[in-house]
């Protein structure tokens, strides 16, 4: 694929066409007030894997609703002091995995912590195990139009509950340094990414890689590729309803969570990504609340980004942050 959006001299400066709702805050402090007036319940139990240089430990804890959510907390074998702690978001259908996966941060000498999307986790990797006991009303297959009819209903209301309460969650454990909490994940998992770094004030870093869930009016015009794509055959249905559906969508667009970001931040973005448009990603990161803001840019890649080149630069990144 040539490259289809913007020019870069025009991505940066791109500030995207979602409107922020007046009552964005607002809807926010009300959504996790709710959610913690739920005991957090974080269990962590220890789970043999056969790995000589990573301890794993199963995790259960209350996320919206006070719903069961899980995750994985891996640490460094022989830990005895608390360690700089990175929470990870995983990208569109896919699950936590093996207790044995996703070794990378824990062999940095940091606590790992990976949540599990709620009921997702049967699109790729070792699986999910985090059902998602909402029902909503009717809604094209995949998860993008769940709930979508109202902000009150809609999926990601509580994935991103979800993913704040992981990182309370991932704190509650006294081998991760809740002072030096960092956040990332690539495409879904960026996008909640930059959630969380709008709702969590105290992190120290966050790093969202070609981040999904960005400047909604734009993608869902300008790309034909799922997930997008959910919502355009949605509303090839039900025709009519797409005022209500730029409205819910939202209070859910990363850019306006962007803006509330206070940690420095390194992004992510592919010139030939049609799964996450670059000009989406762009809005998010050009409206990054803090100044302390980067953005590797990848010319000739699709959605793959820059796969271990850029976990490269992460790793060299997080030195000087966690």
């Amino acid at each position: 694929m040539a490259l289809f959006d913007l020019p870069l001299d025009e991505l940066r400066t791109y500030r995207g066409e979602s409107t922020e709702p007046e009552d964005f805050d607002a809807f926010w402090d009300e959504t996790l007030r709710q959610a913690r007036a739920h005991e957090l319940d974080v269990r962590f139990e220890p789970v043999e894997t056969g790995l000589a240089t990573i301890e794993v430990y199963d995790v259960t804890f209350a996320g919206f609703g006070g719903h069961p959510v899980r995750g994985w907390l891996r640490l460094p074998a022989g830990t005895t002091e608390p360690l700089p702690l990175v929470v990870e978001f995983l990208g569109y259908g896919g699950g936590r995995g093996l207790p044995h996966e996703s070794l990378l941060w824990a062999s940095t000498g940091r606590a790992h912590f990976l949540m599990d999307t709620r009921g997702q986790g049967s699109g790729w990797g070792g699986g999910g195990a985090t059902a998602d006991p909402v029902g909503t009303a009717p809604a094209y297959p995949g998860y993008m139009t769940r709930g979508i009819e109202a902000p009150e209903n809609y999926y990601y209301r509580r994935v991103f509950t979800d993913a704040v309460r992981a990182v309370e969650a991932a704190r509650a454990h006294p081998l991760a340094d809740a002072t030096r909490t960092v956040a990332t994940g690539a495409s879904q998992g960026g996008g909640i990414t930059i959630a969380v770094g709008g709702l969590v004030p105290d992190l120290v870093a966050v790093a969202p890689d070609v981040p999904f869930l960005c400047d909604f009016p734009r993608a869902v015009t300008l790309t034909d590729r799922h997930p997008y794509r959910e919502i355009a055959l949605y509303l090839r249905t039900h025709r009519g309803r797409s005022e209500d559906v730029r409205r819910t969508l939202s209070y859910f667009d990363a850019v306006h969570f962007a803006a509330r970001g206070r940690a420095p931040a390194l992004f992510s973005a592919a010139l030939e990504d049609e799964t996450c448009p670059p000009s989406t990603v762009f809005a998010a990161f050009n409206a990054w609340g803090h100044r302390d803001k980067a953005i590797e840019v990848y010319d000739f890649n699709d959605h793959e980004g820059g796969g271990p080149f850029h976990e490269a630069e992460k790793i060299r990144w997080l030195r000087s942050h966690a």
